[in-house]
């Protein structure tokens, strides 16, 4: 699977991310945008925001991937455990969280 600083790697790849503190976790966000994810390093747990009907497939993964359990779940916030998600999975559900970032609020 994925470690902490895979992910800040992954996460940092796309184009104008940049890192951030936020409360205990690490917030990743385009320029001038929201956050589209944010990782606690010493949980080795990564929250993602994603188009809920994505949240819901990625979910559908198995052990690992869970709607966060509040309101914030319910606007996307999706969890991945960095340690049983393989890479490919945290890159697909960081892309589609980057994406959906990007796109004009309604």
């Amino acid at each position: 699977m994925v470690t902490n600083e895979q992910f800040r790697k992954l996460a940092l790849s796309f184009p104008g991310t940049e890192e951030n503190p936020h409360f205990d976790r690490q917030a990743f966000k385009v320029t001038k945008k929201r956050n589209f994810a944010t990782i606690h390093e010493a949980s080795q747990t990564a929250n993602l925001k994603l188009p809920l009907v994505e949240q819901s497939v990625f979910c559908d993964f198995g052990d690992g991937v869970y709607q966060v359990p509040n309101k914030w779940g319910l606007q996307g916030w999706t969890t991945f455990e960095l340690a049983e998600v393989p890479e490919e999975l945290i890159l697909d559900a960081l892309e589609s969280a980057y994406n959906d970032v990007l796109k004009p609020k309604k």
